[in-house]
């Protein structure tokens, strides 16, 4: 069951890594959406939350502090449903739509992150960790 856990985590901040990498090539077009949406100092913003997600995910991925790792995208992935895909205020249905299903794709991600936060933080968590986790 080791690496099945790996391979979940592994798995699992796929898309992490992928949003990482944009907001850190790419923070000058994210940024516009940022602005948009009203985010103080949107560029650093978005440098910032992509360094965020990057640590996570490394630290997920490697098995350090693997419970920690997994809670810290909760709040990420809460600001991001709440803030940035606000679809209750999108006039256009079809804008209404896709903002909707980014926003229960985050709450949807944010329960999956608190579930391995539980799954790691348990006595009896998988294995396969560079250092075991942080709370028990």
């Amino acid at each position: 069951m080791d690496v099945v856990a790996l391979i979940a985590r592994i798995v699992f901040t796929a898309i992490f890594l992928g949003a990482a990498v944009g907001h850190l090539t790419a923070a000058d077009a994210m940024a516009g959406y940022a602005a948009a949406k009203k985010l103080p100092q949107p560029k650093l913003a978005v440098q910032v939350s992509g360094a965020y997600i990057l640590v996570a995910s490394a630290l997920l991925v490697l098995g350090i502090w693997p419970d920690l790792a997994a809670i810290a995208f909760v709040p990420f992935l809460l600001i991001t449903a709440f803030v940035f895909h606000d679809f209750w205020k999108q006039e256009s249905p079809e804008m209404r739509q896709q903002e909707q299903q980014q926003f229960l794709k985050d709450l949807s991600l944010a329960g999956g992150a608190l579930a391995l936060f539980v799954l790691y933080a348990s006595d009896s968590h998988p294995g396969l960790n560079l250092v075991g986790p942080l709370f028990t």
